[in-house]
């Protein structure tokens, strides 16, 4: 395996002044990798800085706000013209529907695009990734650390958006039925099982940002320029995804199935769109997590 020169030579010179016991072939007596960058360490780390507690906190407020926007911004008790927009007030359930509608083109990809673009490009902008690699860390812990905790953040996040909607939309619009446009009706026991499986294939869906985020963010020593690629990926997929005359070309694009857990709002569900964007996600999420990986196992870390 190899080792970092530079780090042999920091626990040599600790070995002198009795504070590491180094054995013959250099290694350091008692060292385990799986001891070091614990994840609830790096979890932890990751939840005081600003930024998460800023994402989590407008998540939180958000579904407040657009209740606000719907109790002060409409002329009184007016007819429903069968829209999302105008379903969204008629129970729980559709408030969280119009709620993930209203943040699942770009909101939730940008925040999934900031926690992992931001992961190791953040490290490496404040010339700490060096250190943590001669610590030792090795490159594929550390990577597999710092990409788990970005997933449990960013599944978080995901849930926490709907998980308060549904609270809001309960005390303000009841625990009805969900209505769809087509006008199935789902009991809300069923809708709550809809919207568990919203979730699960919003967080399958968005495994194409992460890896892409995550191929940028150990492609580049800048958090913004891995975060802001990934939302242009993202922003170009969907522009194309409105050009017709691609056709058959547009099914091929990460973005196309982003809103097809929008048929688990349906007494005969169609499993199809749902399969075909979680297999899609899962290609190009796997894709891009294997050029991260072979792009920082051979980087050479400077910063």
């Amino acid at each position: 395996m190899h080792t970092d020169p530079a780090a042999l030579e920091t626990l040599a010179e600790a070995a002198a002044h009795e504070t590491l016991e180094v054995a013959p072939d250099g290694s350091v007596v008692g060292y385990r990798a799986r001891r070091t960058l614990r994840l609830r360490v790096e979890l932890t780390r990751q939840l005081r800085r600003r930024r998460v507690q800023l994402i989590l906190g407008f998540l939180v407020l958000l579904p407040f706000i657009l209740w606000a926007a719907f109790e002060f911004g409409t002329e009184g008790g007016g007819a429903r013209s069968g829209g999302f927009v105008d379903l969204a007030t008629s129970s729980a359930p559709n408030f969280v529907v119009f709620a993930l509608f209203a943040t699942g083109s770009f909101l939730l990809p940008m925040i999934v695009a900031l926690f992992f673009g931001d992961t190791i490009a953040s490290e490496a902008s404040w010339s700490s990734l060096k250190y943590l690699l001669a610590m030792p860390i090795p490159r594929h812990r550390l990577m597999r650390q710092k990409a788990i905790t970005s997933a449990l953040l960013s599944l978080f996040a995901i849930t926490l958006l709907p998980a308060v909607a549904l609270g809001v939309g309960v005390v303000f619009y009841g625990a009805g039925e969900a209505l769809s446009p087509t006008g199935d009706a789902i009991p809300f026991d069923k809708a709550m099982v809809a919207l568990v499986l919203t979730i699960c294939y919003l967080a399958i869906h968005l495994l194409w940002v992460a890896g892409v985020a995550l191929f940028l963010t150990v492609s580049t020593d800048a958090p913004l320029g891995a975060v802001g690629g990934t939302v242009l990926v993202a922003i170009l997929s969907q522009i194309l995804d409105q050009i017709t005359a691609l056709e058959g070309l547009r099914n091929y694009l990460p973005t196309h199935y982003a809103f097809a857990w929008s048929d688990l709002i349906s007494t005969d569900i169609d499993w199809s769109n749902m399969a075909a964007g979680a297999f899609s996600a899962i290609a190009y999420g796997a894709f891009f997590g294997l050029l991260a990986w072979r792009r920082f196992r051979t980087k050479d870390i400077t910063s």
